[in-house]
């Protein structure tokens, strides 16, 4: 089977089960992906990139309604400047490269994080994708930029508080939540074979199916986006309950 037939049979049997609702990536490994070729860490960084646009396209062919890829946190202030200006050009670049894509196919363009820590350019950016795509229907294709989970945890509390003082409950945290609006999430995937979520979605993952991977993300494809979810479709989740009273709850009247 060729490698085109193989994804086709992928994706004929993933589109037969149920899809989860939500998909996020910690999309990990560009900087190894590159040293291990003798590239400069950018390198790895802009191959990363035309690996978003793989993942997004077959995620809008498949009919995945929400798609979350975390590609800056908090934490990455930190780097050396210059990798930093580094990305901060691709991402302005990977924006205005797609913005037409994203209009032409249907993408709602979306970002949570403290974006006011972005440059100005790269947040004007972003405000116009936003608004040019804000009636996309078949997906909404998020970007975690400057993002953090604890700190995302600690704006929707203070945001709560403000309009509830103290008698909070977790309904009122969510609402506060950059991801607000969003489908609940089903599927964690981490790529380049670190095991741990690193700030990411820490009240979202609650209760999502999480996957580990030993690909880097510059090669993560269609493929390996589709054997994820053929994994998470043969789970089963129970939610704290047992098998006996997930098949009770699924017998007929």
């Amino acid at each position: 089977m060729t490698g085109a037939a193989e994804i086709d049979a992928l994706r004929q049997r993933v589109g037969a089960r149920p899809l989860p609702r939500h998909v996020a990536v910690i999309m990990d490994g560009n900087g190894r992906w590159a040293e291990a070729r003798g590239l400069p860490r950018v390198e790895g960084h802009r191959a990363g990139a035309a690996a978003v646009r793989a993942v997004t396209e077959e995620a809008r062919r498949i009919g995945l309604p929400a798609l979350t890829l975390y590609a800056f946190s908090m934490q990455n202030w930190q780097r050396p400047k210059e990798e930093v200006e580094a990305l901060m050009l691709l991402l302005a670049e990977f924006l205005a490269a797609e913005r037409e894509t994203m209009l032409r196919n249907g993408i709602r363009f979306n970002v949570i994080g403290d974006v006011a820590r972005l440059p100005a350019a790269l947040q004007a950016t972003i405000r116009e994708v936003t608004a040019a795509t804000a009636k996309g229907e078949r997906l909404t294709l998020t970007l975690a930029l400057s993002y953090g989970g604890r700190e995302e945890l600690v704006h929707a509390a203070r945001a709560a508080a403000a309009l509830k003082g103290t008698a909070l409950d977790a309904e009122d945290l969510e609402a506060g939540l950059w991801t607000a609006g969003l489908p609940e999430l089903d599927l964690l995937v981490r790529t380049s074979g670190e095991h741990r979520i690193s700030n990411f979605l820490l009240w979202q993952a609650a209760y999502a199916e999480i996957l580990f991977t030993d690909t880097h993300w510059p090669d993560f494809g269609e493929r390996e986006l589709l054997a994820a979810i053929e994994d998470f479709q043969g789970r089963e989740r129970r939610y704290g309950l047992t098998s006996a009273q997930l098949a009770e709850r699924g017998r007929p009247e």
